[in-house]
């Protein structure tokens, strides 16, 4: 059958662009930058180095974190926002940054939705409510009643106005109707070396960042804020078993940057699920105190959504806002 030359071009077209397609190489084809808003060594940093190692060895490219911290997570993830959405640059943050920050700041350069699309959930880290070993409550029971009685108002100590750990102490202070006087500090770390010190009485922390303080007896571990007790610290009683509908805990998710190819961003769930799930990242995980979860992008998806109801409303009661 003899074609006509405009059959001839369309059929050339077509051939070509097979080829090309078949021709193109399997994701990854080269290192990927795994993008952590947040500074290194922080519970995020250590997810996402381990996270890394793990689809290094299973994707047989190279997987590189890459930290870039400033405004509490916001300037990494608008960096992030900016990138191409090709697979090669991702966002590995936390819950805080993704749905805390957009209602917390007047301007955060992202939209946590729409300009990340979910790929994978890894992990949750529970915070904890840490005293003093001199503190007179040994139980959350016992906690509520001393802070109902205390004038004045027991202080605690968190990473700054706005922050997880603030809100966290907030979201107690409206569950269980006790008055606490928030003092904000620089960062986590500062909070709990003056708890150890004496200084002020209580502080919330990310588990990893305070489990060998709670293991050693410098400080006392009297509830997590997960929805359930954490392997971890068995023995320390959830929150929510004292104070009724009392549940925040941070989680780790990666998410790919708008306009990834859809079989890549399923490709890369596929790699996460397979990653969290070897032993060696188990135990790993566990060893820090992340509990790992899993899930595709539907999941991470949901968790966000979630969080972004459940703390809207925290924040704007609590007042804070950053500029």
């Amino acid at each position: 059958m003899k074609l006509s030359r405009r059959e001839f071009g369309i059929a050339t077209a077509a051939l070509l662009l097979s080829t090309k397609t078949f021709a193109q190489p399997a994701y990854p084809s080269r290192p990927v930058t795994l993008l952590v808003p947040q500074s290194p060594g922080g519970t995020n940093d250590v997810v996402g180095r381990i996270l890394a190692e793990q689809l290094t060895q299973l994707s047989g490219q190279p997987f590189i974190v890459e930290n870039r911290a400033g405004a509490n997570g916001n300037l990494g993830t608008e960096y992030a926002a900016r990138a191409n959405g090709d697979g090669y640059t991702l966002l590995l943050t936390v819950s805080s940054t993704q749905a805390i920050n957009p209602v917390l700041y007047r301007k955060v350069g992202f939209d946590p939705v729409q300009d990340f699309p979910p790929v994978a959930s890894v992990g949750t880290v529970p915070n904890v409510l840490v005293v003093h070993p001199s503190f007179p409550a040994k139980t959350m029971a016992e906690f509520v009643k001393v802070a109902r009685e205390s004038n004045p108002p027991i202080q605690f100590g968190s990473a700054g106005n706005g922050s997880l750990n603030h809100l966290l102490g907030a979201m107690l202070t409206q569950r269980a109707g006790i008055p606490l006087q928030h003092i904000p500090y620089r960062g986590v770390s500062q909070a709990m070396t003056d708890v150890m010190g004496g200084q002020i009485p209580m502080a919330f922390a990310s588990l990893p960042s305070c489990i060998e303080f709670v293991r050693s007896g410098k400080l006392r571990a009297l509830g997590v804020s997960s929805a359930k007790r954490s392997p971890a610290l068995p023995d320390v009683e959830a929150i929510g078993e004292v104070v009724p509908g009392y549940e925040g805990e941070l989680w780790v998710g990666l998410f790919a940057i708008k306009g990834t190819p859809a079989p890549v961003i399923q490709k890369l769930a596929e790699l996460v699920e397979k990653a969290t799930s070897s032993p060696d990242a188990l135990k790993k995980l566990e060893g820090v105190g992340v509990e790992r979860i899993q899930g595709g992008p539907d999941k991470l998806a949901a968790m966000l959504k979630a969080d972004i109801a459940r703390w809207t409303p925290i924040v704007k009661e609590s007042g804070a806002i950053v500029d």
